[in-house]
């Protein structure tokens, strides 16, 4: 599908996760009005700042701009642009970015300035383009989604944020912490186009974002999510020093060299079943599923798939260079 254009005259709905801080969401507010007022556009903007309010709030934003044939926008990292994005699959409205977070792994991968001024301007010239979208149990994904080690690691990251600020360097050095601590492989029996395979892995992990597989160094991966697939990786590394020498060729963008060694397994698919095996899990019947950054538990099995629907994205005209410096995360 060709890229067209949005209408000049088309309203703004935003959503502004306050995520960050109330001075700095003042900022942020004041920094997209003058932009907007300047360049004569009508928009409201709304600023949530109650992480159980995101889902009425872009629900309700979502609906106004369908009715006005207008443009949801998300305010955020990849976790607000997730949830602000369901809506507008789910009402079938134009949606815009302008990334927040600590990562941007959404917005970078189309060409959408980090610098919130740059975003804004970006978006008033931009035009809409189909942008793949994954599922999980009904649940939908952008960037990636994943169950084992990486939802723990999302969680302990959180607290460590909290803690001691947003960064770059507190998350690595929080995802180091995570990865040298006790943690248990996954049995997973997958059922991939009638075809059933068995897996033993510390964490499963399935990317919906080119720039992330290109980063850690798969790019076969990256190569199949422009033909309509969705990527799996699971690294077959055993104990703490193992997983070690995971996180340190990802970081360097040489997790390919992993592949080669029969020490990681990827393959792309369309659809798949996936069902974690083990008594607790028996029990709890539930396991925790870390989508665009944000953890949440869902029924086993999982069942992932591309969505048939794909959002409308707002690109910039002109995408900027992407930068290509640093390591998976959402924000």
């Amino acid at each position: 599908m060709p890229p067209t254009a949005i209408s000049s005259d088309a309203r703004f709905f935003i959503a502004l996760n306050a995520g960050s801080g109330h001075s700095e969401t003042e900022e942020r507010r004041s920094t997209i009005e003058s932009v907007l007022r300047a360049a004569g556009r009508q928009f409201e903007l709304t600023i949530i700042d109650q992480p159980d309010t995101i889902d009425q709030i872009a629900g309700q934003l979502a609906r106004q701009a369908a009715e006005a044939g207008g443009v949801l926008v998300a305010a955020g990292g990849d976790g607000t642009i997730n949830a602000v994005a369901r809506q507008a699959i789910t009402h079938g409205c134009a949606f815009g970015v302008l990334p927040q977070g600590t990562f941007n792994y959404f917005g970078r991968t189309h060409g959408i300035p980090e610098d919130l001024s740059e975003a804004v301007h970006a978006l008033l010239a931009a035009r809409l383009h189909p942008v793949q979208v994954g599922m999980v149990n009904q649940r939908v994904f952008l960037v990636n989604a994943s169950i084992g080690l990486y939802p723990k690691l999302l969680e302990e990251r959180e607290q460590d944020k909290k803690q001691f600020g947003r960064s770059r360097l507190v998350a690595a050095l929080s995802a180091l912490k995570t990865v040298l601590s006790p943690h248990r492989r996954l049995r997973l029996v997958l059922q991939i186009d009638g075809q059933l395979q068995r897996l033993r892995t510390a964490t499963f992990f399935i990317g919906n974002n080119r720039l992330q597989m290109e980063q850690i160094g798969i790019p076969p991966m990256s190569a199949a999510l422009e033909d309509g697939r969705l990527a799996a990786v699971a690294p077959r590394t055993r104990g703490k020093l193992g997983m070690l020498w995971l996180l340190l060729h990802g970081a360097l963008g040489r997790m390919g060299r992993l592949n080669q060694r029969d020490e990681l397994t990827t393959f792309s698919f369309r659809q798949m079943q996936v069902k974690v095996k083990g008594r607790r899990l028996a029990r709890r019947r539930q396991i925790k599923v870390a989508l665009d950054g944000e953890v949440s538990h869902m029924d086993n099995p999982l069942e992932f798939q591309v969505m048939e629907a794909q959002l409308l994205l707002l690109k910039p005209v002109k995408a900027p260079a992407r930068d290509t410096a640093a390591a998976p995360d959402r924000s």
